[in-house]
């Protein structure tokens, strides 16, 4: 009991300071531009879905920071920009039937495109990997280590002084064979994010 109420009030810390980093975002409008840069803090939640360890919800949180690699490509509908990016992940839950694993994890891999627009609205498509560590076995009876590859469709809503973010995330939860059983875990995620697109020096907008 007391280590669920450390977690809870670790928890409240974390999204205490995710409000106030919210709260001093001031910058001008900015979009996706050549050599730009993103940092951006989210959080987002769901459930297990077909395919493996059902009965299980998740909750996390986690700051972003992103590298606008190139300039626009594609045709038609299909042009935009590539993005790398990495996210820390302070705080990730899950709330499974035998127990509530928190963890933390690290997300070495996120591809990003982002389509060009000249709207406010600026859609992309992700696929990331990362790492999961928790205080225990996920699924339970498995293993403390595991690996969230994923993959998501979402959309940049800019505004005046920052802008918002929100997507569907599919997320795979295994261990990838360090321990022998693996059933893994399915989920299906909703994600909101504030964040901002800046460049390294110039403030000049392109669309």
């Amino acid at each position: 009991m007391c280590e669920f109420s450390l977690h809870i009030d670790i928890m409240r810390a974390m999204v205490a300071a995710i409000l106030l980093l919210a709260a001093s975002v001031a910058w001008a409008e900015a979009r996706p531009e050549d050599g730009g840069r993103e940092i951006q803090l989210w959080t987002g939640g769901g459930h297990s879905v077909a395919g493996g360890t059902g009965k299980t919800s998740v909750w996390n949180l986690g700051l972003r920071y992103g590298w606008i690699l190139t300039r626009p490509h594609g045709p038609g509908l299909l042009k935009g920009r590539f993005e790398y990016a990495v996210d820390a992940v302070p705080a990730f839950l899950v709330f499974q039937r035998a127990n509530t694993a928190f963890g933390a994890g690290f997300n070495p891999l996120n591809l990003k495109w982002n389509f060009a627009t000249r709207e406010r609205i600026v859609p992309y498509v992700e696929l990331s990997g990362g790492t999961l560590f928790t205080n225990h076995t996920v699924p339970a009876g498995t293993n403390t280590i595991n690996f969230t590859p994923s993959a998501a469709l979402g959309t940049h809503l800019l505004g005046e002084s920052r802008n918002w973010a929100v997507e569907l995330r599919y997320m795979h939860i295994s261990n990838a064979g360090l321990q022998r059983r693996n059933p893994g875990i399915n989920t299906l995620q909703v994600r909101l994010a504030i964040g901002k697109f800046f460049s390294r020096g110039s403030r000049s907008r392109k669309p």
